[in-house]
């Protein structure tokens, strides 16, 4: 994947691209979600659910979007999302991205 600026798009049209069986417009709007979305809980869920995702490039970013809310924002409901995430440190597929998400976690929501 290569890097693009994410577009702030609305909740209807992010729901469209959730429900999408297109990894692009699913990552897409993790990264927008993530990035521009006032509302932390309602992003942080978005990645919680994509976290369990059968694609391996889903489940990553939806981890590394999970450290990106915890930066931005400073909120995260931490236990609920650090119990998420141990879940998939044996997953060697993520588990760097795993790693970075919880350094994040910890640096950021102290």
């Amino acid at each position: 994947m290569n890097y693009q600026d994410p577009q702030p798009y609305n909740k209807r049209a992010l729901e469209k691209a959730f429900a999408s069986r297109d990894v692009k417009s699913i990552c897409e709007a993790l990264v927008s979600v993530a990035l521009n979305d006032s509302d932390w809980r309602w992003a942080q869920n978005k990645c919680l659910e994509f976290l369990r995702n059968e694609i391996p490039d889903v489940r990553g970013l939806a981890a590394t979007c999970l450290g990106h809310i915890a930066r931005i924002h400073r909120q995260l409901d931490k236990e609920k999302v650090l119990i998420a995430l141990r879940e998939h440190l044996d997953d060697n597929i993520i588990s760097g991205q795993i790693a970075d998400a919880l350094d994040d976690i910890d640096m950021f929501l102290r």
